[in-house]
């Protein structure tokens, strides 16, 4: 998000769960984003509020384009986001006794469904017309952990979409930095 509305940063790579992100998150999640004294987690919380103060890659709040902007926000969170987080739970994240791997199925099968459906309803190039915006940052970071996760990307419709995404400029930029 900092890189698509173009605003400086420095990025302070902390590993999830270590002593020095519980001392800024107690959660030990990640990311984190410190804007002078104030600490704000969740990456979706994150990228919203960087778009309101940054009036870019958000409709206007109280529009009834943001009320659908963020409608598809929380149904990314709900419908991909959720299996693929269920699916890492279940990977590596819960004690292994507490793991059941026979869930996963069940979750690819969840995540195709619903990534089907909503390059149905796509408006445009993408997923809220012909503008890039934030609920596409989130969808496409998700299809790059699903294809990593070994999740079926079996609709063309999304793996183009995801490459789209990605093939962005401010994203290019970004993997030759961190290269």
């Amino acid at each position: 998000m900092l890189e698509e509305i173009e605003i400086k940063y420095e990025n302070i790579q902390l590993k999830p769960g270590s002593r020095e992100i519980k001392k800024i998150n107690k959660s030990g999640k990640v990311p984190v984003l410190l804007d002078g004294e104030e600490i704000l987690t969740d990456s979706s919380a994150i990228i919203s509020y960087l778009g309101d103060k940054h009036k870019k890659l958000c409709f206007p709040r109280g529009s009834i384009d943001r009320a659908r902007q963020d409608a598809m926000v929380f149904r990314i969170i709900d419908e991909v986001d959720m299996m693929l987080w269920g699916a890492a739970r279940h990977s590596f994240i819960l004690p292994e006794d507490m793991r059941v791997n026979a869930i996963k199925p069940s979750l690819k099968w969840e995540f195709q469904k619903n990534i089907d459906r909503i390059m149905d309803e796509k408006e445009g190039k993408f997923l809220m017309g012909n503008k890039f915006m934030l609920p596409d940052i989130i969808l496409a970071h998700c299809g790059r952990w699903a294809r990593s996760a070994k999740f079926p990307l079996e609709n063309e419709n999304f793996n183009r979409y995801v490459k789209l995404c990605f093939d962005r400029p401010a994203v290019s930029e970004l993997i030759k930095r961190t290269s």
